[in-house]
């Protein structure tokens, strides 16, 4: 898609990367007021207008004539999916209970993931029939019929009551910045890997790029399965343990990874990654509601927000620290450092299920 773009706009390939700055910055910063929006209104009403706006985004940017537009279009539609994913999350908390409560949210987590999934299968597909215009109205078509079945199909949640206390003070809480901490060392952790694997694994092992890419595809698509395997590890193990053996899981294979030593080594690490990042996410999403649950939304967006300030620091400063050290192990072993920092937070929750 990237280069069909640059191709009839003439951008650079930093100005490409603007394209997905700006999308997760607004997604990222719709976290909250999603969520918040959730609380008060009742998700399904929040998710009927955040499709509607997604499906809209996509049409604009498709009619797109400048690369201006582009990046506004895409920053625009970054508002719809933030708001997307918090009343997604605030529909779960609102539609089950007790034990079926963090299965529903790891599948909804796993959802996400194979979402991500399938569009990166699917709009290769479209660019090629269609071409990049054609590409995106196939994401808004997608999007519309979404916001029917959504209209039509699904359960409505009730308005929930008024929220007592501030927002303020939510937002200080200790325990929902450990959750947060917790995020980026998980979710966070996944993405920002996910953009640098496929180039370890390229210069490291000197494999061909394409098989590069489908390996290191497997950090995100593992979870897929592990984030509902979080949901149900839930029933029988107390959170704070799940959480924290899957942070030092996380660290071990980000050392491994930066061992770089063998292929057979850093392919476990790839798994060991995957399972690590996703078996906190159901655990995390639940425990941040429980604390505040008339604001469980803003509670659940707040959380999101934190993760997501990895991706847009962590990112970056992976490819400042292999330009600065000339290759990769640093930054990695950075990560795993990271993650077991991350791994002593887990203990300040109390304990529950």
């Amino acid at each position: 898609m990237v280069g069909a773009l640059r191709t009839d706009f003439g951008f650079s390939q930093a100005s490409a990367g603007l394209l997905t700055t700006g999308i997760f910055l607004t997604h990222a910063i719709m976290q909250i007021p999603g969520g918040r929006l959730s609380d008060r209104l009742g998700a399904s009403r929040v998710m009927v207008v955040a499709m509607a706006w997604v499906a809209l985004a996509n049409v604009a940017i498709a009619f797109s004539g400048a690369y201006w537009q582009l990046l506004l279009c895409k920053t625009i539609a970054g508002i719809g999916t933030g708001a997307c994913f918090a009343a997604g999350a605030r529909y779960v908390v609102a539609m089950f209970t007790g034990r079926t409560l963090h299965l529903a949210q790891g599948m909804y987590g796993a959802s996400v993931v194979l979402g991500s999934g399938f569009v990166l299968f699917a709009v290769p597909q479209l660019l090629g029939a269609f071409g990049w215009r054609g590409a995106f109205l196939g994401c808004a078509l997608l999007a519309a019929v979404t916001w029917f079945w959504w209209m039509w199909a699904t359960p409505k949640t009730q308005q929930s009551v008024p929220a007592a206390g501030s927002l303020g003070e939510m937002m200080v809480h200790r325990e929902l910045w450990l959750l947060g901490w917790m995020q980026m060392a998980s979710f966070g952790m996944m993405i920002v890997v996910g953009a640098w694997i496929t180039t370890l694994l390229k210069t490291s092992f000197e494999l061909p790029l394409k098989t590069a890419g489908g390996l290191g595809s497997m950090v995100l698509l593992l979870g897929i399965v592990s984030r509902p395997l979080g949901g149900w590890l839930a029933h029988f193990i107390t959170i704070r343990s799940l959480i924290g053996a899957s942070l030092l899981l996380n660290a071990l294979a980000c050392t491994a990874l930066g061992w770089g030593h063998s292929l057979g080594i850093a392919m476990a690490a790839i798994v060991a990654l995957g399972i690590g990042c996703g078996v906190p996410y159901a655990g995390i999403f639940n425990r941040a509601a429980a604390l505040f649950p008339s604001r469980a939304g803003a509670a659940m967006g707040f959380v999101n927000m934190v993760g997501i300030v990895m991706i847009l620091a962590g990112a970056p400063a992976v490819g400042y620290l292999a330009d600065l050290s000339g290759q990769f192990q640093t930054s990695f072993y950075v990560l795993s450092v990271f993650s077991l920092l991350a791994a002593a937070a887990p203990p300040a929750i109390p304990e529950g299920r």
